[in-house]
């Protein structure tokens, strides 16, 4: 199967990332290598290092990287290892870091994936098709309450009861084995003033999407030790596609710049927690007019970027206030 993908943000990932020719770069998330080629064309004696956990991902993206020779790895793993995957090529601390998280747009297009609403498919979802979790195991054996969980913490589904309830109905006369019957099943238990511009079972898909690949957790496990692993002056862009993700790593880059939990009345910090850098986006930066016109899929995309500092020889104190050692 032939793969399009069109890397979204690239000029401003490639301009935050702050290409040095001779540096070491990380795409976590390489896909089909639209972030990754450009990276790569900016290199000298530099490396590109790519992940993905996906086979097609990978495969498509080790074709399309290797007219670059050496200096770009690909390897199929989840991101939350990118540690040993480092380790195992010798590589220490990085220049940059890339994480374009989401589904890709070959994922939603190939219909066989089950990641599409709009396309008849298998109950699958998953992104590492090596696991056994798939959507169909998430549908026909979560309990009620589980199913509402999920609806509401990953989808922020307002209909959760109302989708979960219908789901365990359905399934008690034959198991819910394909993509449509379930987008069918979610449109007929939302009201219909609740059906909005979108499909109605968008925000369920999205749910079990991210149950069944662990994506949140895989971020929140991932972001504080990719931090650590920059170089000094390295940056961390990260790109999402909704708030639960946006806020993850919102959070997260708040943290690493101001790490100090000491009650906020103290003279002096006390916790020895020191910055890693500081946020370089106050604001996420969003796609262009033109590019979300061109590429519909870009609208949701948020980018942020995160600067590593030198080890630092000063602390912040209570209400962020510099205190020399």
């Amino acid at each position: 199967m032939e793969f399009h993908h069109v890397p979204i943000l690239l000029p401003e990932v490639c301009d935050n990332l702050a290409i040095r020719p001779d540096g070491i770069y990380l795409d976590g998330t390489v896909g089909g290598a639209g972030h990754s080629s450009e990276i790569v064309r900016r290199l000298r004696e530099g490396r590109l290092i790519g992940i993905d956990q996906d086979a097609d991902a990978a495969r498509t993206a080790q074709q399309r990287l290797l007219p670059f020779g050496e200096r770009t790895t690909v390897v199929r793993e989840n991101y939350i290892h990118f540690d040993s995957v480092l380790d195992s090529l010798g590589i220490g601390k990085v220049d940059g870091i890339l994480l374009d998280l989401g589904v890709s747009s070959w994922q939603l297009d190939d219909g066989a994936r089950g990641f599409s609403y709009r396309m008849d498919a298998p109950l699958d979802m998953r992104m590492d098709q090596r696991q056994s979790l798939t959507a169909e195991t998430v549908v026909n054996t979560y309990s009620e309450q589980d199913l509402i969980r999920i609806l509401r913490e990953y989808g922020e589904e307002r209909n959760a009861v109302s989708i979960a309830r219908a789901i365990v109905r359905e399934r008690a006369n034959a198991p819910i084995a394909t993509t449509l019957q379930l987008a069918d099943l979610v449109s007929r238990a939302i009201p219909a003033r609740f059906h909005g511009k979108g499909h109605p079972a968008k925000q369920t898909f999205q749910a079990i999407r991210i149950e069944v690949n662990g994506e949140l957790t895989v971020l929140s496990d991932s972001l504080d030790r990719m931090v650590r692993r920059l170089k000094p002056g390295g940056r961390f862009c990260v790109i999402t596609f909704h708030s639960l993700e946006d806020r993850i790593v919102k959070n997260c880059f708040k943290t690493a710049q101001n790490p100090c939990v000491c009650p906020p009345d103290f003279p002096v910090c006390v916790c020895g927690r020191k910055p890693l850098g500081r946020v370089v986006t106050n604001k996420p930066i969003v796609p262009s007019p033109k590019e979300q016109e061109e590429n519909p899929r870009s609208k949701s995309a948020k980018l942020r970027v995160f600067e590593r500092n030198e080890e630092p020889a000063w602390i912040l104190g209570p209400g962020g206030r510099v205190i020399r050692e």
